[in-house]
């Protein structure tokens, strides 16, 4: 029995544009024909290659959240003392989310649109994620507190959570804020917490 035609798209690059769309609308605003139709792809291979709706954005997410949480890790681990990391990462999304035109976080746009109650599978999904960047934060205030950079009693899960939050909060800040005071204020009240700590 000869196997079906090869696949004419690149499942990859099919995710990516399906990603896109999600972070740009929305997941209740996108609809399976728009996907279809930026994707390339027709509706039968769409639904072989990624399931349903719903199917598609939880890969679309977890594309995001590897991608995210993969380069969060890799700049917070980067060369420096680990705070010095911390404060160029927060000054890096303070740049992003200023930029007009801003999308923020799919993350933080997909949490906006999900109650716990109403949907309990999303927003397990969304928490695991969540805690992918809270652990990034956590595994850098543990090295800072190894070196001597933050007091041994700093409640640093409690820190990787603010962290985490702060964020989330930015991103969706950035979508709305044209003044970048607000933003400003953000990070440089995140920051005076570390100096505290």
């Amino acid at each position: 029995m000869s196997r079906g035609p090869d696949k004419q798209f690149v499942p990859e690059v099919a995710l990516e544009k399906a990603m896109q769309i999600f972070w740009a609308k929305g997941y209740a605003a996108t609809g399976m024909a728009e996907l279809q139709e930026q994707m390339g792809i027709g509706r039968k291979s769409l639904y072989d290659t990624f399931g349903n709706k719903r199917e598609l954005f939880v890969k679309a997410l977890q594309h995001y959240s590897d991608n995210v949480v993969s380069q969060l890790r890799s700049e917070l681990k980067g060369e420096g003392p680990p705070l010095q990391n911390v404060r160029r990462l927060m000054h890096k999304h303070l740049e992003y989310h200023t930029t007009l035109g801003s999308k923020g976080c799919l993350l933080g746009v997909s949490m906006a649109q999900c109650r716990a109650e109403d949907d309990v599978e999303m927003a397990e999904v969304l928490r695991i994620h969540m805690k992918g960047i809270e652990d990034a934060f956590y595994k850098t205030f543990k090295r800072a507190q190894e070196v001597g950079e933050l007091d041994g009693s700093t409640n640093i899960r409690d820190l990787s959570r603010l962290y985490m939050g702060i964020l989330q909060g930015l991103a969706l800040v950035g979508r709305v804020e044209v003044a970048p005071a607000v933003p400003n204020s953000i990070v440089k009240a995140a920051l005076a917490a570390l100096e505290k700590a």
